[in-house]
Order: structure tokens, then sequence, then C-alpha cells
């Protein structure tokens, strides 16, 4: 599956196409930073990235769903980042193509591959390292690696969607982010089934932009 990874950021815009089928360096289709100069008008900055996000869709037709570092859900989200998240889920629309949001800690928990054995935070280096090791590349920008992340779980997370990947085929980091459901045992909600999974989120965290008639 060709997926691409956005890391949407006002200072540093990575992004990385990635196959799923591939293995080593050919895994990574290409990759990228965007950069913006702070002296541009503010409103141009965000246009200049919308137009890039629509050059890049548009360099690569084969790709089949977009993968978005989200601002965290749940908290006040920037000005800015909320806006470069808007633009670029806009782009993402008009293509119709269906994507999914991983927030930047569930990104850092997926790049762990096992939570319980990988403890503690996953900075800009760890990161890094993660993708150099999932890729034998050597040279990456922390930008890049985090848009190789989240390319590479977006394709994951699709290919669970559709079973062609059942949750046997999950790391346990995948398993929590994508398909978890816990059964309740305690207290006056025991018994109740809690389906916290993303797969059970459509419309909130994740989006089939390729079902919509064109308008």
């Amino acid at each position: 599956m060709i997926t691409l990874g956005f890391d949407p950021s006002i200072t540093g815009y990575g992004w990385c196409v990635h196959d799923s089928e591939a293995s080593g360096e050919a895994r990574v289709v290409a990759k990228g930073v965007w950069k913006s100069s702070p002296r541009t008008v503010f409103v141009r900055r965000y246009m200049d990235f919308r137009e890039l996000v629509t050059a890049k869709i548009a360099e690569f037709p084969q790709v089949e769903a977009v993968g978005i570092e989200s601002p965290v859900y749940g908290e006040q989200w920037s000005p800015g980042a909320y806006a470069l998240f808007v633009y670029t889920n806009e782009v993402v629309y008009t293509h119709r193509k269906d994507v999914v949001h991983f927030d930047p800690g569930t990104v850092k928990m997926l790049a762990k591959i096992d939570p319980k054995v990988r403890r503690g935070k996953m900075f800009k280096t760890d990161m890094v390292n993660a993708a150099k090791s999932d890729t034998d590349i050597k040279k990456w920008n922390h930008n890049e690696a985090d848009a190789y992340h989240v390319g590479r779980f977006a394709a994951r997370f699709f290919l669970r969607l559709v079973d062609k990947i059942a949750d046997a085929d999950l790391s346990p980091a995948e398993y929590r982010a994508f398909s978890k459901v816990t059964t309740l045992t305690r207290g006056a909600r025991a018994g109740q089934v809690v389906r916290s999974g993303a797969i059970f989120k459509e419309d909130s965290r994740f989006f089939r932009f390729s079902q919509l008639e064109a308008t």
C-alpha cells in the first residue's frame, strides 16, 4: 500500500511517501521537508503549504491513503497548528484521499512498537533512529522521520481497517492505537465494552473521503 505521511509544521513541514510492500530503502518512495520564511506574510505561508501539499499529491497519484500528524486531541489547539492542519485536510478532501489522524503521542507510541518493552519518552533523535532502523537510510531530518512514521502506520491502519491484516498481525502499540477493545470489570460500568481503537472512530480519527461524491 502506498501512503503519504504529513507532519505539518510552519517551521519545517515533513512529508514522506511510504510503500508498505517494500523493504529497506525501497520503503521510502520519496521524502522531504518544506521550509517557510517568517518574513512572508502569515496567510501566504499557509497558502504556500497548501499548494505544496496539492503538488505532492498530484506528483504521486498512486498514493492510496494519507496520514496526518494532528494537534493533540482534547486540548486547545494553537491557531497556527490548527490552521495548517485544516489547510492540509482541505487538500486531502479535495483529492478524495482517505485519511487517518495520529496525534504526536500516538505517533511516538507506535514508533516504540511495544510500549511495555521500550519505556520512557521518544525524543526527536529516537524518532530519527527508528526511521533509520526501519529503512536502512542513514540521513533523516526529524520532520521527515515523523512524516515517515505517520505514513508507515497510516498504511498499517488502513490495511487493518479493510481486514487485509488481522489484530494478530499488529504490534502491541498498533493494537492499542487501532483496534483496542476493553471490557470493564469494576465499578458501576462493569461489563461495559469500551472500543477505544481508531477503527471505531470514523469521521473523528479517520475519514473515507474517497467514498464521497465530488461537489
